[in-house]
């Protein structure tokens, strides 16, 4: 496998080499679009997006790639105020959060929400404050 060069690579790969998740490009119109999801549930557990900054609140009208996880109410809102982590673009914004690809999240951190978000939708996994999933 060749060296990924960018961040969003070097994320990919680890999903492909640690959690089993191949990208999926579901978008024609958007082929920077990824979607990383269970191979036993087809759940999705991360997004990869590229969008302008501005609509994620940015000052820099710039398009930056980021990548929506899922992290559960109680941990999205304490994670809001950690540079590089901002409300999610097009998904649940209780549930899930952006992490900007821009090097201001260091990456062991990025790793470390996408290994949350793969384990809270694997199957079987337990809802935040609720019962057992079925």
């Amino acid at each position: 496998m060749n060296q990924p060069s960018t961040l969003k690579e070097r994320i990919l790969q680890y999903a492909q080499v640690h959690l089993g998740a191949e990208p999926d490009h579901l978008w024609a119109k958007f082929p920077r679009y990824a979607v990383l999801r269970h191979s036993e549930n087809a759940k999705w557990f991360a997004v990869f997006l590229e969008v302008p900054g501005t609509r994620l609140g940015l000052e820099r009208p710039e398009s930056v790639d980021i990548l929506d996880v899922k992290c559960g109410p109680l941990l999205a809102g304490s994670l809001l105020g950690i540079p590089g982590i901002l409300p999610a673009y097009h998904m649940n914004k209780s549930n899930w959060v952006n992490l900007l690809l821009d090097g201001s999240l260091p990456e062991e951190e990025i790793i470390r929400l996408l290994e949350l978000s793969y384990d809270l939708t694997k199957p079987g996994a337990r809802r935040a404050g609720g019962p057992k999933a079925e």
